[in-house]
């Protein structure tokens, strides 16, 4: 409880920060998704939970997902469906094919 509320709180503030202040730092004419790069790592380097529903991957993208839907145009629920989407999918395919020695990363 206490973990998903901290991660509420940031993916808050991340949200908050990408959508006021990287607006006018722009790469090629794109604003940088902190919320979806950090859902993508979070899925990549997190231990394997026993349940999805467990993982910091996906609290971050339902939450994150939420905060990008209430400060943009979107219709609500698009961006928590993509982020979830992409943790889901890389979940499946580090889960089937992806195998790391457990002597060099200590069992990820």
């Amino acid at each position: 409880m206490k973990n998903t509320l901290i991660i509420a709180i940031a993916s808050y503030f991340f949200v908050l920060f990408q959508t006021s202040f990287l607006v006018y730092f722009n790469i090629a004419g794109f604003v940088p998704n902190f919320i979806l790069i950090l859902v993508i790592i979070l899925s990549i380097f997190e231990t394997s939970a026993p349940k999805f529903s467990s993982s910091p991957g996906m609290w971050v993208a339902i939450f994150g997902g939420f905060w990008l839907d209430i400060f943009s145009s979107s219709p609500i629920g698009f961006e928590v469906l993509i982020c979830l989407a992409v943790s889901i999918f890389i979940k499946f395919v580090f889960k089937r094919h992806v195998r790391f020695p457990k002597k060099l990363f200590g069992g990820i």
